[in-house]
């Protein structure tokens, strides 16, 4: 699996990285043989996870407290990145928050740290090191969004808002620095029970109700995103830029499925197919 990947020895920065889906994403890029930067808000959880990963697969890491919505802890972070190693193959966006609303009870002010958590912070994050790929000529950039960035999540306040608009972002990377060798997609989850989502899941008839609706009829896990990031971070999907690939399990493709027909959906064509 590491052969095939080809991670081993790569440069990768992870944002959020001693988050839900960050723990994940450094453990898995370090048991490919990556080098691994995590970048979080939180220094003693940072180094103790920097040392682990070291410990447990022999690789190298770097911690770095860094808040990805300022622009001087970002241009640190870079300098340090390149110090240390010289250069960065991959960029993982994964810092986000999600604050349930309606519309008309959001304030402003709420708004206002929602797009600049999930919007902003991926910007002055992949505006910085990306100068530095363009000066390599080379280099690869993940985003997580969701798929609440193409179908509005409900109530979810500036969350689908933010993450379409990374999207966007994505796209308009990969289109303007396509040209420098560098790559930008979008891991798109949903149905996937991460810790921002984890609550959701301890009805047991909320995760039924759910599972329903995916094609593949199960909730998806970390590893499901993982597995995704760590394609779109190697050189087997070289070739693959500016696109959104979704995690979901097939439920973008199950819209007429959730149409009733007498009987249910299934049982209503077996009778039909009878006659």
């Amino acid at each position: 699996m590491t052969e095939w990947l080809g991670l081993k020895d790569k440069v990768v920065v992870v944002t959020g990285a001693v988050g839900g889906m960050g723990t994940k994403f450094t453990e898995d890029f370090a048991s490919q043989g990556a080098n691994v930067v995590l970048m979080d808000l939180i220094t003693d959880k940072l180094e103790a996870r920097a040392k682990e990963l070291a410990d447990k697969y022999g690789v190298k890491t770097l911690a770095i407290t860094a808040n990805s919505t300022n622009e001087d802890d970002i241009n640190a972070a870079v300098a340090k990145v390149v110090e240390t190693f010289g250069r960065v193959d991959v960029l993982v966006n994964t810092a986000a928050i999600l604050r349930f609303s309606p519309l008309e009870d959001l304030s402003v002010d709420e708004w206002k740290t929602a797009v600049n958590i999930n919007l902003n912070g991926y910007f002055i994050t992949s505006q910085a090191f990306g100068k530095q790929m363009i000066k390599q000529k080379k280099g690869t950039m993940v985003h997580i969004s969701t798929v609440a960035g193409i179908f509005p999540e409900t109530y979810s306040g500036a969350y689908s808002t933010t993450k379409a608009g990374v999207l966007m972002m994505s796209k308009q990377m990969a289109a303007e620095w396509g040209q420098f060798g560098i790559r930008s997609n979008c891991v798109l989850p949903c149905l996937v029970e991460t810790p921002l989502s984890h609550d959701f899941y301890t009805d047991p008839e909320v995760e039924k109700g759910r599972s329903r609706l995916v094609a593949s009829k199960r909730i998806g896990k970390l590893e499901d995103i993982s597995n995704a990031v760590l394609y779109l971070a190697s050189d087997r999907s070289d070739y693959t830029n500016g696109e959104e690939l979704r995690v979901d399990g097939g439920l973008g493709i199950m819209m007429q499925d959730m149409i009733p027909k007498p009987g249910g959906r299934r049982q209503y064509a077996i009778d039909h197919h009878k006659k």
